[in-house]
């Protein structure tokens, strides 16, 4: 069941969902809205409304958005909204981090440990991720333990196709 949840998670398919429009407030100001239809994310701010722009995107409510080629990836928000239940607890809740964190993990896995794949897509929102876990440990009282974003990352490490990992090996010093 956890898989396929993670799947509906990171998998920006187009698929049908007869439901509301899901919407939440960005946390710079704007509301963003996704089509069940499409899953396209739409930013609205004074009125105008244009395409949400490809990354990871905090909300008001704490929890982040991430698009790719104009589509949300569905967040558990989303999810919730079509009547698609997520697990009750996550295996990552309460887990210490030790040494490296996942969203750290991530930005090595994906932008390459020098950074010799930073103009991958996937490069900026993992670097976001990364920022965003950054600000949530900061703010706890615990800053050893894994976060929301943390586990998104972890989700994030497990899926191939758009968070690949940098297929180009490091450049020594010497060449």
């Amino acid at each position: 069941m956890k898989r396929l949840i993670l799947l509906i998670l990171f998998i920006p398919a187009v698929f049908s969902v007869s439901a509301a429009d899901w919407s939440s407030q960005l946390q710079g100001g704007g509301t963003v809205s996704v089509d069940p239809n499409t899953n396209r994310a739409t930013v609205t701010r004074g009125g105008v409304t244009t395409q949400l722009w490809d990354g990871a995107h905090r909300l008001q409510d704490g929890s982040i958005i991430i698009t790719n080629r104009g589509v949300a990836i569905p967040n558990e928000s989303i999810l919730e909204s079509r009547q698609l239940q997520p697990p009750e607890t996550e295996e990552w809740e309460g887990v210490r981090i030790v040494g490296t964190s996942p969203c750290e993990r991530l930005v090595r896995s994906v932008c390459g440990d020098n950074n010799q794949c930073s103009d991958a897509e996937a490069c900026n929102p993992s670097r976001q991720l990364l920022d965003m876990e950054t600000e949530e440990r900061n703010a706890s009282t615990n800053r050893g333990l894994m976060t929301y974003t943390s586990g998104q990352c972890l989700k994030a490490l497990k899926e191939s196709e758009f968070f690949a990992r940098c297929p180009k090996a490091p450049v020594s010093a010497t060449q």
